[in-house]
C-alpha cells in the first residue's frame, strides 16, 4: 500500500485547524470575566449571577489550566464562565409528618409535631410571608454541642438553646404563611419551655440523615442540604438563617449581632432589616442602656460562604456570661428573641415584594 504524504499532510493540517477553529469558537461561546484580588471561585461566580452548587463543577472543568493550588484563582486574570444551570427538574419535597417543620402554609391550621405535644398546633393568623421560603439552621447538634457555659451547676449547651430559639422562629414565621425547613432537627426535644435544656445528642440533619463526627462534613451535609432545596425552589424569595450562642469571656456581655455575605446584599439588607428591630425593641424595652449589636461581614464563616440562598448568620448572646444567659435560659425570652427576629425577616420580605 502506498501513502501519499502531501495527501496526508494536507488532511493533518485540515484537522488542526478544524480543532483550532472549534475550540477558538467554543471558548467564544462563554463569558469572559476578570477576578479581582481576594476573589475565590464562589465569589466570582455569586457576582456574576450564577448558583455556585450548580455551577462550580462546570467552571472548574472550563478554567482548569488556569486555575491555581487549590482551585485558588489569580487576580487580573480572565475566566470563562459556564451557562447559567438549566432549572431543576427535581420536585419540591413533600412535607412528612412528624418529620419536617416544612410546611405550605394556608389560612387555617397546621400540625407540626416536630414542635412537640404542646406547641404542634400552629394557627395561621394571616399571609404575610405567603410565598416566601425559609431554611432555618440551629447551629451545631449531634455529637457536637457547641460552646457550653455554666449555670448555678448545671451545664448550658449552645445547640439546645439555638435550636429551641429556631423552632420558635419557624413556629412563628409559618404563623405567617411561610414555607419553613429546619434543617437540624430532634423529634425528642420539640419546643421546651423549661429553664435548663437538657443535653442529647439525637439530632439529624434534614431530611433524616445522621450528623458526622467530623465538622467539615457536618457543615457540608447541612450547606448540601439547603442548597438542594434551594435549587427546587429555584424562583422564588428564599432566605436561610444560621442561629448560634456565642462563647467569650465571663465578663463579657454582649448583644445579639449578625453577619453575611461580603457579596450579599439581600443578606446584609436581612441582616439589617433584623437588626434595626433588634435596635428598637431594645430602644422601647430597655430606654436607659444601648443595644450594641452590629450587623458585619464574616464570608469565611462556612454556612455563610458556601449556602446558596442568602444567608444571615446570628450570635445570640455569650453562654458564659451571667447577664446573656438570662437571654435565652428564660423561655419568655427566648420566645421575644424568635418574636424579633420574625418580625425583621418580615419587615424585609414587605420591602422587597412591595417595591
Amino acid at each position: 500500500m502506498q501513502i501519499n504524504f502531501r495527501t496526508l499532510r494536507t488532511c493533518l493540517s485540515l484537522f488542526f485547524l478544524l480543532t483550532f477553529t472549534l475550540t477558538a469558537y467554543s471558548q467564544n461561546a462563554y463569558l469572559k470575566v476578570t477576578a479581582q484580588k481576594g476573589d475565590g471561585i464562589l465569589t466570582l461566580l455569586r457576582r456574576h449571577g450564577l448558583t455556585p452548587a450548580a455551577s462550580l463543577k462546570a467552571f472548574i472543568e472550563l478554567n482548569k489550566e488556569n486555575l491555581g493550588k487549590g482551585n485558588s484563582l489569580y487576580a487580573g486574570k480572565t475566566y470563562l464562565l459556564p451557562p447559567p444551570a438549566p432549572d431543576a427538574s427535581e420536585e419540591v419535597p413533600e412535607t412528612t409528618a412528624g418529620a419536617s417543620a416544612k410546611a405550605k402554609a394556608t389560612p387555617g391550621k397546621l400540625e407540626v409535631p416536630l414542635f412537640g405535644e404542646k406547641y404542634a398546633h400552629v394557627d395561621v393568623v394571616d399571609q404575610q410571608l405567603e410565598g416566601a421560603v425559609y431554611y432555618l439552621l440551629a447551629g451545631h447538634g449531634g455529637p457536637d454541642p457547641g460552646a457550653v457555659g455554666k449555670y448555678g451547676p448545671y451545664a448550658l449547651a449552645e445547640d439546645e438553646y439555638a435550636y429551641d430559639v429556631t423552632a420558635r422562629l419557624a413556629r412563628t414565621l409559618m404563623e405567617h404563611g411561610a414555607t419553613v425547613y429546619m434543617i437540624i432537627q430532634d423529634a425528642d426535644d420539640g419546643i421546651r419551655d423549661e429553664n435548663i435544656l437538657k443535653m442529647d445528642r439525637d439530632e439529624i440533619t434534614y431530611p433524616g440523615m445522621p450528623i458526622p463526627y467530623s465538622q467539615r462534613e457536618r457543615l457540608r451535609q447541612r450547606t448540601n442540604a439547603v442548597n438542594k432545596l434551594y435549587a427546587a425552589h429555584k424562583g422564588v424569595y428564599q432566605r436561610m438563617l444560621s442561629i448560634h450562642v456565642d462563647s467569650r469571656s465571663e465578663s463579657q456581655n454582649i448583644d445579639v449581632f449578625f453577619y453575611h455575605h461580603e457579596n450579599s446584599p439581600a443578606g446584609r439588607q436581612l441582616a439589617e432589616s433584623i437588626h434595626h428591630t433588634f435596635t428598637s425593641k431594645y430602644s422601647r424595652h430597655q430606654p436607659n442602656r444601648d443595644y450594641s449589636g452590629t450587623v458585619s461581614q464574616r464570608s469565611s464563616l462556612y454556612v455563610v460562604k458556601y449556602s446558596d440562598p442568602p444567608t444571615v448568620f446570628i450570635e445570640l448572646g455569650n453562654i458564659r456570661n451571667d447577664l446573656d444567659q438570662r437571654r435565652f435560659v428564660i423561655a419568655n425570652n427566648r420566645q421575644a428573641l424568635a418574636n424579633w427576629i420574625s418580625e425583621g425577616i418580615i419587615a424585609d420580605f414587605k420591602a422587597i415584594t412591595e417595591k
